[in-house]
């Protein structure tokens, strides 16, 4: 069953951490990667840029207003994700845990997920319902 990690912190403190505090909650983080790299239950994961780099589209007018920035309402920004491939939501957030002791503070959100459009380079799999 694939799984989306969804990885939530205070953007603020995140980008005045320093290269050594950066290099060492990823340093504690690849540990937890590689041990899902070497169980293959890790797909893409990737981390975001702040937000000051997004660009958000409104559908709700037309055409859509097209605007720097998500403009979240919240204390807290979605950092980065993960896909893992797992049994079952239990395993899921045994691995969230794992990735929480790794990195303190913010938020994980785990969401069953489907391909929707799968990479053709990788084996398709699909969620059970």
């Amino acid at each position: 069953m694939l799984y989306a990690i969804l990885c939530y912190k205070d953007e603020d403190v995140v980008t005045a951490w320093s290269r050594e505090e950066d290099a060492a909650v990823m340093a504690r983080l690849g540990v937890v990667h590689e041990r899902l790299q070497s169980k293959g239950q890790l797909g893409p994961s990737l981390r975001l840029l702040p937000t000051t780099a997004a660009t958000t589209l409104r559908k709700a007018s037309e055409p859509p207003l097209v605007i720097d920035g998500p403009f979240a309402e919240t204390k807290e920004q979605l950092l980065g994700f993960y896909v893992v491939d797992v049994a079952d939501l239990d395993e899921a957030l045994g691995i969230a845990r794992d990735l929480a002791a790794a990195n303190p503070g913010g938020a994980y959100e785990l969401r069953p997920v489907l391909l929707y459009n799968p990479d053709p380079r990788l084996e398709p799999r699909v969620a059970a319902g």
